[in-house]
């Protein structure tokens, strides 16, 4: 794990305590995006960046749910949440620029506000490629880049370039068939498939 990862892993463990103190805040920012992208899953589900669960309880019936997350601490508050829901669901620690599962291995892969936070966001894009089967459907929803006046980024008095995930998502080999902005444009979801 380089420096960059291992210090995301770092902060996400620290705040994995008060985590769930915003979600009533973020379920204001993205609305149903949630429940919306979840209930779109189907077969063998694999959730990036699972974080404490906050989607655990939004999938639909009969998917067989795998969830992985960088952070340990992370980790313990979503199989809490997902033993509270009485859900099965495997939920293991790993990096999603480096996943440890199998070629074609799941029918769907979901990232939730985290794709923002994760070093190599194209690494990351391959490997949900990498793991989902040919025509494997991928749900994403994340903050982006603002790029109007008054918010729009500035570095060294240059404007940054924007990050669409659904950029990234077409460049690694997924073919993208909607996509959309929440949030007075702060956050993006995207529905894709796994294409060749």
């Amino acid at each position: 794990m380089d420096e960059r990862t291992e210090r995301v892993r770092r902060m996400y463990d620290r705040a994995s305590g008060g985590y769930d103190r915003g979600e009533r805040l973020q379920r204001f920012v993205i609305g149903d995006a949630r429940p919306r992208l979840c209930g779109r899953a189907e077969g063998r589900v694999l959730e990036v960046a699972v974080g404490t669960g906050q989607n655990l309880g939004h999938y639909p019936p009969g998917v067989e749910l795998t969830g992985v997350d960088l952070s340990p601490g992370m980790l313990a508050r979503a199989r809490a949440r997902a033993a509270g829901l009485g859900l099965r669901a495997e939920l293991v620690e790993g990096d999603a620029q480096e996943l440890a599962f199998a070629d074609g291995a799941f029918d769907t892969v979901l990232c939730a506000l985290a794709l923002c936070t994760i070093p190599d966001q194209r690494r990351a894009l391959g490997e949900m490629r990498r793991v989902l089967r040919p025509g494997g459907l991928l749900l994403l929803v994340d903050h982006i880049e603002y790029t109007r006046w008054p918010l729009r980024v500035r570095e060294a008095g240059k404007e940054r370039p924007r990050r669409l995930p659904r950029t990234v998502a077409e460049e690694v080999g997924f073919g993208v068939e909607e996509h959309g902005r929440t949030a007075l444009g702060f956050v993006e979801h995207v529905v894709a498939r796994r294409t060749g």
